[in-house]
């Protein structure tokens, strides 16, 4: 896993999580049912509202019409004191329309007298202090017996006053259930994230080749621990098929060993009883060699698969990354000089990190080794060690040579890997594969730079702060 994903797994929010998502769901699912629901009924409330008002005041009107003028004043104050004095409001209007008494003092062009009630806007049609804060009427108008005009009002307050309660309810139904169910997918969600974090680190002591961790199981039972458990089975089958394989390959360069090395044995003491005129010495000598390269690729071969063996890492100590540095300058500075090349030393002080002083010594001598072989004469090699962070380091190898092509970086930590310009090089294309195989044993990260100016492999440790 590089650090990207690290990175996005460590800071995955907690919505993210199924649990979190199927509780926002839900709730989304309740705000969209509630607010149907809720807006139905108060849809239909005030159309109930709004019809039973209009009837009221259609039957309340006719009654008033036919009404003796001498008690009509007395009947409208008790129409005005029937419910409440901010819910109805008349006025009375002669022939010509003009005001004579009551609250009502216009009546709009749009309403018809004598026909049903109209919904119109109060401005301008009550007098503000009989009905403050009115926005809207229900207004009826009708003939009177002596010619004159009677107009009814009714405010729309009722229907506002429902729809506020309905609305309060959808507010506190929605506190109710969001609330806790935003507080119940937080606390439901600790425990599925602590078993993610268990799994993590028991995947990544996986990924760093450790095959025979597995997965935590808890005893729930549930469909983490089952999946857990298919998971758990595939490593067991991938360690034993694994540890087949490894095992056939290294009983297969021990037991060819033994009869190359008897041959070689065999070959030189041939070369050395033959005389130095002898047409075959020359052949002799080519088997030997090739018999030499078949060697050193079994040694290779094996020195990788001890390496791949974790537990080697209970014999880390703290080991010194420049005092390394200058011990593989010192080996490698005559090599680079029978080329003329200059290798560089960059060293910054108290780097100091948990490892296997050798294999960290056989790691960096490889990659100096590989890059005084392809950087051309008069080049350059430079070899540094800085601080990147408090609690980690870089060790880097750069040199001057062709470099490494982008598409072939990834490939050349495999076995046997050559590129094309290193095809006609003398090895074995197994070094950067020991680097690969002691860089994985220390949990350090590789990384390959540069492109025809050179190029640049670095090795990025922890460290003491």
């Amino acid at each position: 896993m590089d650090n990207t994903a690290k990175s996005r797994a460590d800071q995955s929010p907690h919505w993210r999580a199924t649990t979190s998502r199927l509780l926002l769901g839900y709730g989304v699912f309740f705000v969209i049912w509630g607010t149907v629901l809720l807006g139905s009924i108060y849809w239909e409330t005030t159309q109930y509202l709004a019809r039973r008002t209009d009837r009221d005041l259609t039957h309340q009107i006719d009654h008033l019409r036919h009404v003796d003028r001498a008690h009509l004043a007395a009947m409208l104050d008790d129409y005005i004191a029937l419910e409440d004095t901010s819910y109805n409001a008349w006025g009375l209007f002669d022939a010509q329309g003009h005001w004579i008494n009551g609250d009502i003092v216009r009546m709009p062009p749009e309403l018809k007298i004598d026909d049903g009630p109209i919904r119109i806007e109060a401005r301008d049609i009550i007098r503000q202090q009989a009905l403050p804060s009115v926005d809207q009427l229900h207004l009826i108008a009708a003939h009177l017996d002596d010619g004159n005009v009677l107009a009814l009002a009714h405010t729309t307050g009722v229907t506002a006053h429902v729809g506020s309660i309905i609305k309060h309810a959808l507010w506190w139904g929605l506190s109710f259930t969001l609330v806790p169910g935003l507080l119940g997918g937080l606390i439901l969600n600790i425990g599925p994230r602590r078993r993610i974090r268990q799994i993590k680190v028991a995947t990544q002591a996986i990924v760093r080749g450790d095959l025979h961790k597995r997965l935590p199981i808890s005893k729930r039972d549930d469909e983490v621990d089952r999946l857990a458990t298919i998971v758990n089975d595939m490593l067991d089958q991938i360690e034993r098929l694994m540890g087949e394989v490894k095992g056939v390959c290294d009983n297969i360069a021990h037991d060819l060993r033994t009869p190359l090395t008897r041959l070689r044995s065999q070959l030189y003491r041939v070369q050395q009883q033959m005389r130095e005129d002898d047409p075959h010495q020359t052949l002799i000598e080519r088997c030997v060699t090739d018999i030499d390269d078949v060697l050193g690729r079994f040694r290779a071969l094996l020195r990788i698969s001890e390496l791949e063996d974790r537990r080697r890492r209970e014999g880390f100590v703290a080991v010194d990354l420049g005092e390394t540095l200058q011990h593989v300058h010192e080996l490698y500075a005559p090599l680079a000089e029978d080329k003329q090349q200059v290798v560089e030393l960059h060293i910054e002080p108290g780097l100091i990190a948990q490892a296997d002083p050798d294999l960290l010594f056989e790691a960096i001598s490889n990659l100096v080794a590989n890059a005084i072989k392809f950087t051309p004469n008069g080049g350059t090699v430079a070899m540094s060690a800085v601080r990147v962070a408090s609690d980690s380091a870089r060790i880097e190898v750069a040199d001057s040579g062709p470099g490494i092509p982008a598409e072939e970086r990834h490939a050349i930590w495999q076995r046997f890997y050559r590129g094309e310009g290193s095809r006609e090089t003398v090895g074995h294309g197994l070094g950067l594969s020991i680097v690969a195989a002691i860089a994985k044993l220390h949990d350090f990260e590789l990384s390959i730079d540069g492109g025809e100016g050179g190029a640049r492999i670095g090795m990025e440790c922890a460290i003491s702060p």
